[in-house]
């Protein structure tokens, strides 16, 4: 049986030879001195021999080639062959694609919806392309990917982290449904480590809301957005609708901002009234985009739109100024200010057809959704304006009675042909 010191001892000769070790490994010694272990086996009639590795400070230890001695010795039991086996490893690793082949891979060819696809492709460019684009699959551990994702956190942007979690995992599932043999980092990284979320169903109270435009103006972020987190709420239309906007949609003349149905989420499309404060928020935002088709143009670059993860950092570090401050302001989302103006306008007392028509919601349930097709312009205008005013209001620390018109009296609707 061999040991270090032997191993060490031995020279080459004229002829490479052979030295027996346990459980069937030996030692082959090259003609340059080269000692290499190897084992010989029979397989399905047929002898062959597989070459565990090579001895050396940048090889296998002894220890370790006894370890992959026994390894292979139970393939053997198993009906595999170690010879292929470790030339089919070779080969696997010679022709495996990278993380980011494989993601753009399955970005291609997963199904799911477009408006999916579009957010997935979004973040994987931003968020793993830049760290993983040229590494293995097998070259990413469960550790690597927890620790992005904690980064991804820290920098405010819990949700983003989720989504990153979510893609590797199904990037890794892709690849293992085709062939590739590894394990899936994924697997080892719960969504619950990385964050977790307060229940979707939150709408601010006028205090919060107070709260928020308060804290805004203490946090490091653009002007442009600090209106755009405003026009979210006066308009309560969704984050993908805002940030995709282009200035041809927007009608200053007639106060209207009018959304084509292929961005809209029920492929309808919609007119947004402005009140007065959202013409006096475009107009900003119009001034700060310069030559930009785009409301709201990315920092970086003109002809592109606004990151869709910066307005959830915003939110983030808009909750934690306010804890520092001790004051009183629940974690929320950009959806939640969707929410909270359909919430305190029907509290308000206003009819909730327009509220609806303002959300973008149709009835499909009912009949009611069937005949009720009025777009109630003039009482949305109406509507807004006091929606408007009242948190204007609010921010301010003053009071006002909003008008309310009442059901049972609406406002005739414009004669479409005058």
């Amino acid at each position: 049986m061999l040991t270090d010191a032997a191993l060490k001892h031995l020279k080459p000769k004229e002829k490479a030879y052979k030295v027996s070790d346990r459980d069937g490994m030996y030692v082959r010694v090259g003609t340059n001195g080269t000692i290499s272990f190897r084992l010989d086996y029979r397989l399905n009639g047929r002898r062959e021999t597989v070459t565990i590795g090579k001895y050396g400070p940048s090889g296998l230890s002894l220890a370790r080639a006894r370890e992959k001695c026994i390894d292979a010795k139970r393939m053997v039991q198993e009906g595999l062959s170690p010879s292929i086996e470790k030339q089919r490893d070779k080969r696997r690793i010679k022709e495996a694609k990278s993380f980011g082949q494989f993601g753009e891979k399955w970005l291609t060819a997963a199904p799911m919806a477009d408006s999916t696809r579009a957010m997935r492709r979004s973040i994987f460019e931003r968020e793993l392309l830049p760290t993983w684009r040229n590494r293995l699959l097998s070259e990413i551990t469960p550790g690597d990917l927890r620790a992005h994702c904690l980064a991804i956190v820290d920098r405010g942007a819990p949700a983003t982290a989720i989504h990153v979690r979510d893609i590797v995992k199904q990037i890794y599932g892709f690849a293992i449904l085709h062939g590739e043999k590894i394990t899936n980092p994924a697997d080892e990284v719960g969504p619950a480590s990385i964050a977790t979320f307060t229940p979707k169903d939150r709408s601010l109270s006028p205090s919060e809301i107070r709260v928020l435009f308060k804290m805004i103006e203490k946090v490091a972020t653009l002007p442009t957005i600090r209106l755009g987190m405003k026009f979210f709420l006066l308009s309560m239309v969704r984050k993908s609708e805002l940030q995709d906007a282009v200035w041809d949609e927007v009608d200053f003349e007639n106060a209207v901002w009018s959304i084509p149905k292929e961005r809209m989420k029920r492929s309808k499309a919609h007119n947004v009234y402005l009140s007065t404060q959202m013409l006096d928020i475009l107009i900003a935002l119009k001034t700060c985009a310069g030559n930009s088709r785009y409301l709201l143009p990315s920092r970086y670059d003109a002809d592109a739109p606004m990151s869709r993860a910066t307005f959830n950092r915003v939110t983030y570090s808009v909750v934690e100024q306010a804890k520092k401050d001790g004051l009183p302001l629940v974690a929320f989302t950009v959806h939640d200010l969707r929410r909270t103006g359909s919430t305190l306008l029907n509290e308000l007392g206003f009819n909730s057809d327009w509220i609806e028509k303002c959300l973008a919601h149709e009835d499909g349930r009912s009949s009611r959704g069937v005949y009720n097709k009025a777009e109630y312009e003039v009482q949305r205008r109406h509507m807004i304006q006091e929606w408007s005013n009242t948190v204007d209001a609010w921010i301010d620390g003053r009071k006002y009675a909003p008008v309310i018109i009442p059901p049972a009296m609406p406002l005739l609707e414009p004669d479409p042909s005058l």
